[in-house]
């Protein structure tokens, strides 16, 4: 038998509390007392010193896991036309995919068209692109979008986390005394949740960052532009003198939403469904030697494993998502739908062309994930050992 202690986080005692499997058995693992308890924790524990955990575990896990998502970026944007340029300063393009004009021009006057060499910046996978973003652009723009990705990731995760905590916890008390057999789906409905609401709240920022990350800039000692100067680029192609219908027009900063939630969405009930259960698990054998390190490494490892599957089994709706952001098309990207857009990306380029980009998704969610979560509850665990000192 495990039993919860005070100084543990609260998802911790809840696990400890009552075990639910997936056929609605239940048992009792703890006394009333630690059910007391368990509310101590969860009363202590607001959502601003929860907001406090998450925002830098999110600051963290930004800064650390760019270099990937530009990676990721890259192929994404790649794969749906976006050209780039090499050191000759002319866009790259297969041979096999290269405009019938130009075939044309090569029969007629026995001589190559103007193509790049082999060292343009046509990125063949993750490696090349950090190689090429390297030698091309410079170290530093590696980590070109953090500040998007911080501005992003700290409002968002600061809203997401906390709301997971406070959903789970109330659907859980309440699903344990009213319906027991639908418990073990509540980190599936709470991170559902919790992600549509940051993600609509935030989305204009992450439209800012992909764009950021998805074009590289080709003037040499120009400063690329930020995030203010991202989002009037994108509505200014759409500005009118009549206040009303440029009220309309904003939601061009939404772009992409529909595809960001069916990402999201899915990523946060694969994930949550996926960490819950790991984490409660290893726990469950610690028991009462539960400390900041075991916690800090069971949330890593749960975490990773959870990331790397919610990634890959929603890698196509990313796909889209960055094909919806990146179009310079004010008038297209309204009218995109994300099930024309899968459609789009499965014929130009099968099923290869759905998980475009897998590699450094994958690569990245895991230990984002992991570094996130673990961060979390380590901050949440001090701050709760904080108040049983006092």
């Amino acid at each position: 038998m495990v039993r919860s202690r005070p100084s543990l986080p609260s998802w911790i005692s809840a696990a400890a509390t009552t075990r639910v499997d997936f056929e609605g058995n239940v048992s009792s693992m703890s006394s009333s007392s630690d059910n007391n308890k368990k509310s101590f924790s969860d009363m202590n524990l607001g959502f601003g010193e929860r907001a406090f955990s998450a925002a830098g575990a999110a600051a963290i896990s930004a800064v650390l896991v760019n270099p990937l998502d530009i990676a990721k970026t890259r192929l994404q944007a790649q794969a749906a036309g976006v050209p780039y340029q090499g050191p000759c300063h002319m866009a790259c393009f297969d041979t096999n995919t290269m405009l019938p004009d130009l075939r044309s021009a090569r029969a007629v006057l026995g001589s190559e068209p103007p193509v790049c060499p082999s060292d343009c910046s046509r990125y063949t996978g993750t490696l090349d692109v950090l190689y090429k973003v390297i030698r091309q652009e410079g170290f530093t723009r590696l980590w070109r979008g953090t500040n998007a990705s911080l501005a992003l990731a700290v409002p968002t995760v600061g809203i997401y986390l906390p709301c997971y905590d406070i959903f789970r916890n109330s659907m859980e008390e309440f699903t344990t005394q009213n319906a027991p057999n639908l418990t073990p789906y509540v980190p599936l409905v709470a991170g559902s949740v919790s992600r549509s609401l940051a993600c609509v709240s935030c989305y204009p920022v992450e439209l800012a960052r992909t764009r950021m990350q998805a074009f590289k800039e080709t003037q040499i000692g120009v400063r690329p532009p930020g995030v203010w100067k991202t989002l009037l680029e994108v509505i200014k192609p759409i500005k009118s003198t009549n206040l009303l219908q440029n009220l309309q027009n904003y939601r061009v900063l939404w772009t992409g939403l529909g595809a960001q939630l069916a990402r999201d969405v899915p990523f946060s009930a694969i994930c949550w469904s996926t960490l819950e259960p790991i984490r409660r698990r290893i726990l469950g054998l610690v028991g009462d030697e539960a400390s900041a390190p075991c916690i800090l490494g069971t949330n890593f490892s749960a975490g990773f494993v959870a990331g790397i599957l919610a990634a890959a089994a929603t890698c196509p709706l990313d796909v889209a998502k960055t094909r919806r952001q990146i179009e310079k098309d004010p008038v297209r990207a309204l009218k995109m739908t994300t099930r024309e857009t899968l459609v789009e990306i499965w014929r130009d380029g099968g099923m290869r062309g759905l998980f475009t980009g897998i590699g450094p998704r994958i690569a990245r969610a895991g230990p984002s994930v992991g570094i996130v979560v673990s961060f979390y509850e380590v901050v949440k665990y001090a701050l709760h050992q904080r108040y049983l000192t006092q």
